[in-house]
């Protein structure tokens, strides 16, 4: 039976907070909480009202300490008969994702936990966090994340992080491309919010079509995506969003969004 309790889901006007419930296990992954996120991811686009999704973890001292390893061998499982595992179904329907999600990195973020960290657009953190990929302490690799961190940091750095499996902190992650905000713990929900309104602002159908381009164009060439992206914005163009942002700039106005 699954621990709905594991993950909280919690509305807050137009942003969709995701919450990892596990402090006591410095909010490891386990099998609830990789649902629960997912559960949450749908929500999040089942509902109109929801412009962008907020995935952070309870408390002060960590975000996601990565999987849960107090069964030996227990997180690294596998049903063989099964072609896919659960984790990287996640990360597979974060890619898919039209809404923005932003990371509220509130403490330690290792091994899987930068996993969920890289599966989102956005990440502020506080900095007190520490990240790391530890994997080579257990005698496993980080080979889903992998998947997602290589295009966006640089990959000698990768290299270092995932073969020594050494922590970092988040002045080093910021530099590395992971973060956009580094800011004090009691500065954290303020920067958070502060982004979200930055978002709620714009047009979502601008940004459902975007991100779903920018997912189409990342494994393109220059040939591929630009022939690719100079159909997009005439299709864009056409939308009822664009319609009344044109109409607006030219009025001098702030736009009311239909949001089609």
């Amino acid at each position: 039976m699954t621990d709905t309790s594991a993950v909280l889901i919690e509305k807050r006007g137009p942003a969709l907070w995701i919450t990892i419930n596990r402090p006591e296990k410095r909010n490891a992954i386990n099998a609830d909480v990789i649902a629960g996120i997912s559960r949450g991811y749908r929500m999040a686009h089942d509902d109109a009202e929801v412009r962008v999704i907020v995935l952070t973890g309870a408390g002060e001292k960590a975000f996601c300490a990565g999987a849960d390893l107090q069964n030996t061998g227990g997180a690294f499982a596998h049903d063989f008969a099964k072609p896919n595992v659960e984790f990287a179904d996640l990360l597979r329907q974060s890619q898919n994702a039209t809404k923005p999600a932003i990371a509220r990195v509130n403490g330690v973020c290792m091994a899987g936990g930068m996993g969920l960290l890289c599966m989102t657009d956005m990440a502020v953190a506080s900095d007190h966090a520490i990240f790391g990929l530890p994997e080579v302490k257990v005698g496993v690799f980080p080979m889903q994340v992998l998947s997602l961190l290589q295009s966006i940091a640089p990959r000698r750095v990768i290299n270092e992080w995932a073969i020594t499996g050494e922590p970092f902190d988040a002045k080093t992650a910021q530099a590395a491309g992971l973060l956009n905000h580094v800011v004090p713990q009691a500065e954290l929900d303020a920067r958070v919010d502060w982004l979200i309104g930055r978002i709620v602002d714009k047009s979502p159908t601008a940004i459902r079509r975007g991100k779903y381009a920018m997912r189409a164009v990342a494994s393109m060439s220059f040939d591929e995506a630009i022939a690719y992206t100079e159909s997009q914005i005439a299709l864009t163009a056409m939308t009822e969003d664009a319609k009344e942002g044109l109409k607006a700039f030219a009025e001098k106005r702030k736009p009311v969004w239909p949001g089609k």
